[in-house]
């Protein structure tokens, strides 16, 4: 029995300085793997809203060449 307790405070310090444990690799952030694949889908977004930025503005100069014939042909 007096060997029980001269075992404890030894057990006592070595588990106290063990400290913090490392978090385990599925708490930790991964590292961006798909910036390819966005990239790729970000250029044809951008080209997309280029040609329906393009579409609009056609249609606006097709609209007021309509109106410029009406009202030539009106008077």
């Amino acid at each position: 029995m007096k060997r029980l307790f001269l075992l404890i405070p030894p057990l006592l310090i070595g588990l106290a300085a063990c400290g913090k444990p490392q978090p385990p690799e599925t708490e930790r952030r991964p590292e961006p793997q798909a910036t390819a694949l966005r990239d790729a889908m970000k250029k044809d977004l951008d080209k997309a809203k280029a040609t329906a930025a393009a579409a609009e503005d056609a249609a606006k100069a097709q609209q007021t060449a309509l109106d410029a014939a009406e009202g030539a042909s009106g008077q």
